[in-house]
C-alpha cells in the first residue's frame, strides 16, 4: 500500500454534518455557531456588511449585460448524433428534441434544439428542431436526409389574430340580425 492510496472505508465519510441533533454528534447544543451574539441567531444578513462603509461587492462597476429574453437552445453537433447511431442510442429516422434527450445528446434547452455541423453525419435522418446552422442543413441534406424546423408565433401576434377573429365574429353576427 502506498501514501497515496491510502483512503476512507466506503460510507464512513458523509456527505454533509447534519447539525442540532444531540451532544453525541459533536454538533448538538449550538450547532457549530458559539454562543449569543447576532451570528449565532437566526436570519443573520451580515455577510458581506462592512461596518456602514459601502460593500466592496456595491463598490464594483457593474459590468455586460443579462439578456431575460434570451432563446436557450441545447445545442447538438451532427458528429455526436453519428456517434449516438453507430452506438444504436438513436434508433429510426426522424430525429427531434425528445429523440436526442432519450439518447443523452441534448440536456437543457427548454426552447429546443438547434443543430450544428461539427463533425460528419453518413446517416439519413430527418431532423425537427428549433433551429439548425446552414453549414449542418447542408450537411444534412448531403447524407440525404431533411431538416425542418416549425415556425414559431409570437405570443403578440397570437393575442393580436385571436382578437381580430373575435371581432369579425361580433360583427358577423351583428349585420346577421
Amino acid at each position: 500500500m502506498k501514501l497515496n492510496e491510502l483512503r476512507d472505508n466506503e460510507g464512513a465519510r458523509h456527505r454533509r454534518m447534519r447539525v442540532g441533533r444531540g451532544i453525541g454528534s459533536g454538533k448538538g447544543k449550538t450547532a457549530g455557531r458559539g454562543q449569543k451574539g447576532q451570528k449565532s441567531r437566526e436570519g443573520v444578513s451580515i455577510a458581506g456588511f462592512e461596518g456602514g462603509q459601502m460593500p466592496l461587492h456595491m463598490r464594483l462597476p457593474k459590468r455586460g449585460f443579462n439578456n431575460i429574453f434570451a432563446k436557450d437552445y441545447a445545442t447538438v453537433n451532427l458528429g455526436a448524433i453519428q456517434k449516438a447511431v453507430d452506438a444504436g442510442k438513436l434508433t429510426g429516422t426522424d430525429v427531434d428534441h425528445a429523440a436526442l434527450k432519450a439518447a443523452g445528446l441534448a440536456r437543457g434547452g427548454k426552447d429546443g434544439v438547434r443543430l450544428l455541423a461539427k463533425g460528419e453525419l453518413t446517416a439519413k435522418l430527418n431532423f425537427t428542431v428549433a433551429g439548425v446552422s446552414a453549414s449542418a442543413r447542408e450537411a444534412v441534406e448531403k447524407a440525404g436526409g431533411s431538416v425542418t424546423v416549425p415556425e414559431i408565433v409570437p405570443a403578440a401576434e397570437k393575442a393580436k389574430a385571436k382578437k381580430g377573429t373575435v371581432r369579425a365574429a361580433k360583427i358577423a353576427a351583428k349585420t346577421a340580425k
